[in-house]
């Protein structure tokens, strides 16, 4: 009998693959060094150092479980960072039973000059492609982090910076949702695309974002941080929407969420809106993500009778 060696399976040819995209990726991005980015920092000291930086009154837990690390290897990180002089904690408000960890001003100084030489890797990386090999690449990344997340239970939309044709979308959408849902007039679409104009003509990328969600290659939502013009410590949430067809997934929370990490290590002091009385949904996103009503005045705009509101959050 004659013995033949049995064919590779096409999953063993997909697992060499993906093992020589993890060595190309990891040699591209400097993983493998004992420092990251030629910084003091582990690539494990960094992921943590930006989830204490991004997230308000962290518990060590609540990290662990959101990096998947070890409790006693995420302990020992937090050590040397408290020795360090970049963290400290603090009994909890809410449960004095439990702790809360906060950066330092070194330790906010240390992430954000951490976070500005990952943006510079980034961009520089960016800007030497093509412009269709960016969209391709950035693409290809989405889908791998979609496709690997879906069996931990994540959503499946993607939050993006905008493209070409995006801005006129948004002042599109903005103009015919709140005309179909709440009867406003063209005013409004005037006023989205005032908002939009600025920005575009404006934009400071160290200070303001623009965040895409989309499904599948379809937006289904948006999101504006801007400078406010008279302090500039201050940071205005603008023109958050869901389309209807996406309400319901934690979308708008997870582009509120998405902000208020940005103005905090942009080094805000506080956030701003203004919103209308009868946009309850959106009320309770903003409740949720820390904010409060500060201020309510009737006016006359859009076509109708609205009260407006003002909201603020503390990041201070």
């Amino acid at each position: 009998m004659v013995l033949t060696q049995e064919a590779p399976s096409e999953l063993a040819g997909q697992t060499a693959i993906f093992r020589r995209f993890n060595r190309t990726y990891t040699k591209f991005i400097g993983t493998l060094n004992e420092k990251l980015l030629n910084s003091d920092f582990s690539l494990g000291e960094a992921r943590v150092l930006y989830e204490l930086a991004t997230r308000s009154a962290s518990k060590a837990s609540e990290i662990a479980d959101g990096l998947g690390i070890d409790a006693g290897y995420l302990s020992r990180l937090l050590g040397k960072f408290e020795r360090d002089g970049l963290l400290q904690r603090k009994a909890s408000e809410q449960d004095g039973r439990s702790t809360e960890l906060i950066l330092t001003a070194r330790g906010k100084a240390a992430f954000k000059k951490l976070d500005a030489l990952s943006n510079e890797q980034a961009h520089a990386t960016l800007e030497g492609l093509p412009p269709a090999a960016r969209m391709e690449l950035v693409s290809c990344m989405q889908s791998i982090e979609r496709i690997l997340t879906k069996d931990r239970s994540r959503l499946p939309y993607v939050l993006r910076p905008p493209r070409v044709g995006d801005m006129g979308w948004i002042i599109y959408r903005e103009g015919v949702g709140y005309a179909e849902q709440f009867g406003w007039d063209e005013t409004f679409e005037a006023l989205a695309a005032k908002i939009v104009g600025e920005f575009v003509a404006n934009f400071d990328p160290s200070r303001e974002r623009c965040w895409i969600a989309e499904i599948d290659g379809q937006n289904i939502g948006h999101i504006f941080l801007v400078k406010h013009p008279d302090q500039p410590q201050t940071a205005k949430l603008r023109l958050l929407y869901v389309e209807r067809c996406a309400r319901g997934m934690g979308l708008g929370d997870a582009l509120v969420t998405e902000c208020i990490r940005f103005a905090r290590t942009a080094d805000y002091r506080k956030v701003v809106l203004w919103t209308q009385s009868i946009l309850v949904a959106a009320h309770r996103i903003y409740s949720r993500a820390g904010f409060h009503l500060v201020k309510e005045e009737p006016h006359h705009s859009f076509g109708k009778d609205l009260i407006g509101q003002e909201w603020e959050l503390d990041l201070s």
